[in-house]
Order: C-alpha cells, then sequence, then structure tokens
C-alpha cells in the first residue's frame, strides 16, 4: 500500500510538473498577443512593438518561463497585462461565483448517483432499471448547453418559472435570488449523476452475481446482509474513481453553463481572458483547471486502492 501512494504521489508531482510546462507552451502559442488586443486596428506597428515591450512580450520564451515560475513558488499570480490588476483578486472574486453552482451540483450528484445506481444494480433488466437506464442515456447524450439552451426556452421564456439568467449579479445577488441558481445546477449535475449512477449500477450488478456473494447466500447470509456487507463495498472502488471525474468535469462544465446563463465565475473569466490574450490569466486559470484534475484523480486512485488493495505476491 505504501509503495503504491508513493508511486503515484510521485506521478501525480510529474503531471504537475508537465501542467506547468503545457500551460505557459499554450499561453505563448495563442494567436496574437495582449499587445494587439489592446491596439487593435488602430495601432501602428511601433505603437504595438512599444507596448509589447513596455508588458515584456518581447522577451525570450524561456526567461518569460523563468520569470512566471518563480513569481508562481512565490506565491504572486502575476498582474493582469489588460487591467493591471492582481490576478488573485480576480480569481477570488470569480470563484465564490463557480462554488455557488458547483457545490449544489456536487452535493446532488453525491446524494442521488449512489441511490439511483444502487436501486438499478440490484433490480437489473426490471422495468425500473431499463426506464433509469433510459434516462441517463438520453441525458448523458445530451450536451450540457444544448440541455441550458432547451431549459431556458421551455420552463423560463414558455412557462415563466425561473429565471433565465444571471447577467449583471455577482455573489451577494445570487445568495439573495437562488432561484437563479436552479437551471445551471440542474444541467451541471446530469451528465455526472448519469455517468456515476451507471458505473455504481455496473459495479453492484457485478459484485451481486460474483462468487463471494454466491458462496454467502449459501451459508444462509440474508439477502440485505450481503448487500450491505459485501455488495455496496465492493462497488465503492470503481465508483470512487468516477466521482473524482465527476468533480473535475464540474469544473470544467462551468465554462459552458457560465457562458449559458450569464454567470460570471471561472469559466467566464478563463474565456474571456483567451480573447483578451491576457497570459497571466490564461496561465492562472489553466493551471487551475489542470492542477484540481491531477489532485482529485490522485485522491480517487488512493482511495480506490485502499478500498480494494491489490495483493502483491512475492517468491
Amino acid at each position: 500500500m505504501r509503495g503504491y501512494v508513493l508511486r503515484r504521489c510521485l506521478l501525480a508531482l510529474a503531471q504537475c510538473l508537465v501542467v506547468l510546462v503545457a500551460v505557459f507552451a499554450v499561453g505563448s502559442f495563442l494567436p496574437g498577443d495582449t499587445a494587439d488586443v489592446l491596439r487593435g486596428e488602430l495601432g501602428t506597428p511601433e505603437q504595438v512593438e512599444a507596448l509589447r515591450a513596455r508588458l515584456g512580450l518581447d522577451e525570450p520564451a524561456l526567461t518569460r518561463f523563468g520569470h512566471w515560475l518563480a513569481h508562481l513558488l512565490a506565491g504572486d499570480l502575476g498582474h493582469s497585462l489588460t487591467t493591471g490588476l492582481p490576478v488573485g483578486d480576480d480569481l477570488g472574486r470569480r470563484v465564490g461565483v463557480t462554488l455557488l453552482l458547483g457545490l449544489p451540483a456536487l452535493l446532488l450528484v453525491t446524494v442521488l448517483a449512489p441511490v439511483v445506481g444502487t436501486l438499478s444494480g440490484l433490480r437489473e433488466g426490471s422495468l425500473l432499471d431499463r426506464a433509469l437506464n433510459t434516462a441517463a442515456v438520453v441525458l448523458h447524450a445530451v450536451p450540457e448547453f444544448v440541455l441550458g439552451l432547451l431549459l431556458v426556452a421551455s420552463v423560463s421564456l414558455a412557462a415563466g418559472l425561473l429565471p433565465a439568467t444571471a447577467v449583471g449579479m455577482d455573489g451577494a445577488a445570487l445568495l439573495a435570488q437562488p432561484a437563479v441558481l436552479v437551471l445551471p445546477v440542474i444541467v451541471l449535475t446530469a451528465r455526472h449523476l448519469c455517468d456515476l449512477a451507471r458505473q455504481i449500477r455496473a459495479a453492484v450488478a457485478v459484485q451481486r452475481h460474483g462468487a463471494v456473494a454466491g458462496h454467502l447466500r449459501l451459508l444462509g447470509m440474508r439477502e440485505r446482509t450481503v448487500v450491505l456487507r459485501h455488495v455496496l463495498p465492493g462497488a465503492l472502488g470503481p465508483a470512487a474513481q468516477q466521482y473524482a471525474r465527476c468533480v473535475e468535469g464540474l469544473l470544467g462544465g462551468a465554462v459552458l453553463v457560465e457562458a449559458v446563463f450569464g454567470f460570471r465565475g471561472l469559466g467566464d473569466g478563463f474565456v474571456e481572458a483567451v480573447q483578451n490574450r491576457d497570459l497571466p490569466q490564461v496561465q492562472t486559470y489553466a493551471l487551475l483547471f489542470s492542477a484540481t484534475a491531477v489532485l482529485v484523480n490522485l485522491v480517487g486512485d488512493l482511495v480506490a486502492h485502499r478500498l480494494a488493495p491489490r495483493r502483491e505476491v512475492t517468491g
């Protein structure tokens, strides 16, 4: 167990280093830069070059990477090239909005997916199982932005039941009007609920028909005890890894959901930074998303390994 944990942590560290290089490289290879965006078509080539020099964009890539990495290790995320404000301040303003969407969605996935997946797996082939599986496949097949637009058109515009957008609202206003969170939370929840529920359903079905469960029944153990002590614990390992991917997917899905519903969260900030070619902001957002993915997958792998430890045979 200790050897696996050490190897997995070292792999995560290597992944983080690769992410650092990849984030900087991708940001550097964006067409144009902040000077081009700020000057637009009205700036002369001389003005653009002067602005590029003032912003430090004319330095070699390795020099800029070294400066960025040194500041990053010191906890300095840099300043926006378009506004001049600290990137950390902008991140702090936006992260609360994304959490208002992500945390309720994560809670719904955590509560509903095990219930739906377990019921479906224990009644494999039944009408309930077929209905839940069909609904999961349909919801999974619909892209998040399409589902968002359909809900806005039907629930908000046609029926007038819920707000269609959060344009112009910050964190305090969103808390004061929680109805505006309902549709985006549903959109964020749908696909990841389906993914995790189907994973749990498959694992429960396999464990329920496995040799160990059959042997326990032959010994006279009640079905309820077999399910609680063997089937469900055995299904937790694969579910832990899928749960980690759901957490990662919720953060990535925020980019589309915030765009559809007009939320000024991390996803909206990332899109805006790319449009402005604001390299410090682009790198910070990309690094945040990537580091979160590495971290949650590390935790998911460790939990899955702990729940289903491998036997090491030495000879």
